[in-house]
């Protein structure tokens, strides 16, 4: 005889174990609050309720963050299992939706989402005037597989089995430079010229540096004054004349606050990847951004 379970006797809430989880994650409540977009009140009474109904200290301040205890320790990898299991429900429902209607959450960088989309999203609005778009202007890579956003636009080819990505093409990303910077530096007329240049840097990786000493540069760290990890403000930096930056010149050619630096140098090429989570793809509102996204940024 079959055993049945008693469905009255479950009372957990699925809500305070997801706070619990996001803030072990985060490590700390504000931060938490930030990625679940609720207030930090509301997050900490949810960690508060699951504390008082399982009977245990959860977390322990730690300086201004958090640290879980032995118990919290104990309970977070059955809660990330349950955590888990919810993302891949909701990609496998959302994977199902034939309806038009509704939210597309695409993360882009902040220059692509300033620069770009406009144009973009104000096609698909006239398209498709019941989809909502959510847009995540970060330069940082989403989680695709845990349901932090719908589409992504990257510039690297994603190696994660269960996701599905298509290559729009490589673009071209050129030097720019305000011309009062340019004149101050003496207008360089060759690569070994930028030797004494500023330039705003955006990586810690040291890949940017050397992908301009691979362009035929002579650059050191010194040449790097100014750092930001946000692209849209580097940009920001380059047009008021702080130094030179790199971008797309797609982008870069129709600012006319700039100039190009060393307009004949052979360009620093980057990819361009749509990406999305193989089960979102089936749902025919990804799909019809997805397939927008793909016309509209080979076309530019």
């Amino acid at each position: 005889m079959r055993n049945c379970m008693d469905w009255s006797s479950v009372t957990f809430d699925w809500n305070r174990a997801r706070a619990f989880l996001v803030t072990a994650e985060e490590g700390s409540l504000s931060a938490a609050a930030r990625a679940l977009r609720m207030t930090q009140p509301t997050l900490g009474r949810q960690v508060d309720a699951l504390e008082q109904e399982l009977g245990v200290s959860l977390f322990e301040r730690a300086g201004r963050g958090l640290v879980l205890t032995p118990a919290g320790l104990d309970l977070l990898d059955h809660v990330r299992a349950m955590g888990e299991a919810a993302t891949r429900l909701s990609i496998s429902a959302a994977g199902q939706s034939q309806v038009l209607d509704g939210r597309v959450t695409i993360t882009v960088s902040e220059v692509y989402a300033a620069l770009l989309f406009p144009d973009i999203l104000a096609h698909l609005r006239r398209q498709e005037p019941g989809i909502e778009i959510d847009v995540i202007a970060t330069s940082a890579t989403r989680d695709l597989r845990r349901h932090e956003a719908d589409i992504a636009v990257r510039h690297f080819r994603p190696s994660e089995p269960d996701l599905i990505a298509r290559k729009i093409g490589d673009a071209p990303a050129r030097l720019y430079a305000s011309p009062d910077y340019l004149a101050r530096i003496g207008t360089p007329a060759t690569p070994h010229d930028l030797s004494r240049a500023e330039f705003i840097s955006v990586d810690r990786s040291g890949a940017f540096l050397d992908g301009l000493n691979a362009m035929g540069l002579n650059l050191t760290d010194r040449n790097f004054p100014i750092f930001t990890d946000d692209h849209l403000v580097m940009w920001e930096y380059v047009k008021s004349g702080l130094g030179i930056g790199i971008i797309d010149s797609d982008l870069g050619d129709r600012e006319p606050a700039v100039r190009r630096v060393l307009p004949d140098l052979e360009p620093l090429m980057f990819p361009i990847w749509l990406v999305a989570h193989r089960d979102l793809h089936t749902s025919r509102r990804i799909r019809t951004v997805f397939d927008l996204l793909a016309r509209k940024l080979a076309r530019r």
